[in-house]
């Protein structure tokens, strides 16, 4: 669809913005009915923040505007295809579609590569790389103990 190939390009311009400006090549827009909500593109290194990647700072900009952290309703036009950290927020963020331009392929072939993640997260945390160790499961269920009987909480 045209529009829809509108919307990628002006992703994929801010992939290339960013790469001038001296961030990573990555841009993504977040559109809900047929109008532009948010756009973000890749910052890590501008801000010193990992996860300032495009997509979860376009997600964090459309929930600021829109006053919600639901989503539902847009979709996501991301110049590659989001990378684990990526897609989990945009699941939490309950978004409709995901339209991506370059693969995870394409960026591995340039030096991200997420394979690893992947590879990771599919183990028990005792067979990962890095180390992990459960501390005080008594005192922190107590949490959710305190979440699950709440009435009046917001649930997400």
């Amino acid at each position: 669809m045209k529009q829809d190939n509108d919307f990628m390009r002006q992703a994929v311009k801010l992939s290339l913005e960013s790469v001038k400006n001296g961030g990573g090549p990555f841009g993504a827009v977040i559109v809900k009915d047929g109008e532009v909500v948010a756009t973000g593109s890749n910052c890590v290194t501008l801000h010193n923040d990992p996860t300032a990647h495009a997509e979860v700072s376009a997600i964090r900009s459309a929930a600021n505007k829109l006053g919600t952290f639901d989503l539902r309703g847009c979709r996501i036009y991301t110049s590659c295809e989001p990378c684990p950290m990526c897609l989990g927020a945009i699941y939490w963020a309950r978004l409709d579609k995901i339209y991506y331009a370059n693969t995870k392929t394409d960026a591995k072939d340039i030096g991200f590569d997420d394979s690893f993640l992947y590879e990771e997260m599919s183990l028990k945390p005792e067979e990962r790389k890095l180390p992990s160790e459960q501390l005080l499961r008594e005192e922190a269920i107590k949490a959710f103990e305190a979440w699950q009987v709440k009435e009046d909480k917001t649930e997400y």
